[in-house]
This record gives structure tokens, sequence and C-alpha cells, in this order.
């Protein structure tokens, strides 16, 4: 009888250093087996936003106002409600970075406290219009029949109004103030949550997993919220950032009209309509509030077409 050959030197050598012979060795333990599995979708996201330098610098932009925002008392050099007797209308100096309102108050200060405002009023409103489209189009898309009827035709008739008049509408039946007008943007923006999640979920519903999940005994609660809601997600993410700078557009637009942000505090819509009639005697009144406006905006834009990308399933498959 022949001897069954034992190992050879050259093959144990070849495991050692990590030639083909250590293939199956590494794939076998743990830590090298979590080593080499793909990222998840959310990390591979924010790596792709990250290295892309319009979302480098959208994010960048929204964090800085951000924390302005929160640290407005420390960074502000003065009280945005004093008012200076003397100081009116005077140019950007030494004293006043930015130059003064018509009543004497420093505009600096004025614009790093009305960036609370408009953020407030946009989280606020994406929030809450977020989660009730999201949940409404979720149900509407899953169960459909005369949920699915019900739910559409009752957004189809809040998308007959424009969303400035729908807002113009609520916030004069309420009354002014940041949490009105944060409840009047919500509910212009539930018609496109809403619709958005029932199309994604209509999608959805008809994949295989869905099936074997109900095969499996799982109930439609659990299905929608742990199966096809996180499917859904990329696309939401997106409508999230797109919406967040419509709030904050229209937060400013209401405060133009008097129907938001009520003076004496600082709102850059209201500090917009303030100086309409100070712009040929002191045109840094309006500039400025503008620039920190559009500045944000154009934050919220470029990191919305990072997300845009970096969700886009066409551009993940070739990564």
């Amino acid at each position: 009888m022949n001897a069954v050959p034992g190992p050879q030197p050259h093959a144990v050598a070849a495991a050692s250093i990590g030639g083909p012979a250590a293939a199956p060795l590494a794939a076998s333990h743990p830590r090298a087996s979590r080593a080499h599995q793909p990222r998840r979708p959310a990390l591979r996201a924010a790596s792709s936003v990250l290295r892309n330098p319009q979302g480098t610098l959208g994010l960048g932009i929204l964090l800085a106002l951000v924390l302005v925002a929160i640290a407005a008392p420390l960074l502000a050099p003065y009280d945005p409600l004093v008012q200076n007797p003397g100081k009116e209308m005077a140019p950007p100096s030494g004293a006043f970075l930015l130059g003064t309102d018509n009543l004497g108050r420093d505009l600096l200060s004025r614009i790093i406290f009305g960036s609370r405002a408009s953020l407030l009023v946009g989280v606020l409103a994406v929030a809450l219009g977020a989660t009730v489209g999201i949940g409404s189009g979720l149900l509407a898309g899953f169960l459909g029949g005369w949920l699915d009827a019900v739910l559409m035709r009752a957004y189809d008739a809040l998308l007959a109004f424009p969303a400035i008049l729908l807002g113009i509408g609520v916030v004069a039946v309420l009354g002014p103030g940041i949490l009105n007008v944060a409840l009047a943007i919500a509910l212009a923006q539930m018609p496109d949550f809403a619709r958005l999640t029932r199309a994604l979920v209509i999608g959805e519903r008809r994949r295989e997993y869905v099936e074997a999940a109900r095969n499996l005994g799982a109930g439609s609660g659990r299905i929608m919220v742990r199966h096809v809601l996180p499917n859904t997600v990329a696309p939401l993410l997106v409508q999230v950032s797109l919406a967040m700078g419509f709030a904050i557009l229209a937060e400013a637009a209401l405060s133009f009209l008097g129907l938001g942000t009520q003076p004496p505090t600082p709102s850059w819509g209201g500090m917009l309509n303030d100086s309409r009639q100070y712009l040929r005697q002191a045109p840094w009144y309006g500039v400025w509030p503008g620039v920190a406006l559009a500045s944000l905006l154009i934050g919220l834009n470029f990191l919305s077409d990072a997300l845009r990308d970096a969700l886009d399933p066409r551009r993940v498959g070739l990564r």
C-alpha cells in the first residue's frame, strides 16, 4: 500500500505567507471575513458624498450655518434687539462689521440670530411633512384599494393650490409665528413625500422578497416597516434635502410678506423686507441677508445633488 503523502513544505510556506492555500483559511477567520465584507450602503453613500467636491462644499456650508445658529449668543458681537441711537444706517466699519439697520441694530448679530429661525422652520416643516407624507404614502402604496384612492385624492386637492398660497392661507387662519409657518410649509410638502413614497412602494411590493416574507408568516405592518420602507430610503433622502431648501425659502418668503417670524425677532426674510426702501441709501442692508439666504440654499442644493449621485443605483453599480 502506498502511503498518503503529507503536506509539502512549499504548500505550508505558501499558506503562511498568504499564497493560494491561504484563501480558505482567511475566509474562515472572523476578522478576515469582516474586513473583506462590502461597506454598507449608507457608509458607501456618505463616502461618495465626501469625495464629491460639490457634496463636500454643500455639507461644509450647512454644518457651518448650523454651528453658527447653535453658538449665536457666543458669536454675535451685539444683542440683535438692542438699538444704537445715532448709529442708524451706519456703513460697515470696525465697530459694526456689516453695518447697521434703520434702527441702529447690528446687522451681523441679526443675521447670525436670523439663521435660527430659518433652520428651525426648515427642520420642523420637513420632519412633519416627511413623517406624515411617507407614512401615508407607504400605506396607500402597499395596501391600495379605497385607502389609496382617498389619500391620493386628498393630496391632489392640496396640490391644486400653489404652495406659497397654501402657506399664506394657513398662516392667515392660524396667525403668524414660527410654529404656524412650519405647519403651513409641512402641509404643502406632504403631497410630494406621499406621492413619491407611493410610487416607490408600488414597485417594491411586487418583488420576490415581499412574497417570501409573507409566506414566512410576516404581517403587512412588519413587511412595510422592516422590508419595503428601507428599500425606498435612497430617493426619499434626496427629497428631504430638496424639501429643506424649499422650506427655508418659503419661510423667508412668508416673513418677507409679514406672515412669518414677527419683529423684533431677527429673520432673513423680514430683514429683506425692511431693507427695500433703503437700498439706495444703504445697499448693505439688503445685501447681507440675501447673501446668507443664498449661501444656505446653494449649500443644500449642492448636498442634494451629491446625494442623488451617490444613491443613484446605476452609479452605485459601477463602483
